[in-house]
């Protein structure tokens, strides 16, 4: 991309978990630590390795700052392509 001058052009796929609307913070923070553990299990691991991707365990709040800022990026993108949803 920036051959074809688009400099620091980046673009990343990523997976997350979600828990509803609502759900008790103790919940959502065992769900998260058992996730976070699963993630660091060897064969886990090895797995994400294999389909080249990279595991990174972080906490719900880190995970909702992360998300805010790739629709920040993503909708001042639209906005200024004048990109619209029909």
């Amino acid at each position: 991309m920036i051959e074809a001058g688009v400099p620091d052009y980046e673009v990343a796929t990523f997976n997350g978990i979600a828990a509803p609307a609502g759900t008790p913070a103790a919940i959502v923070a065992r769900l998260n630590a058992a996730i976070n553990q699963g993630m660091q299990a060897p064969d886990i691991q090895e797995r994400l390795t294999k389909l080249g991707a990279i595991a990174k365990a972080n906490s719900p709040a880190e995970f909702a700052a992360f998300i805010a800022a790739e629709n920040a990026k993503w909708s001042a993108l639209a906005r200024s392509a004048n990109i619209r949803v029909d």
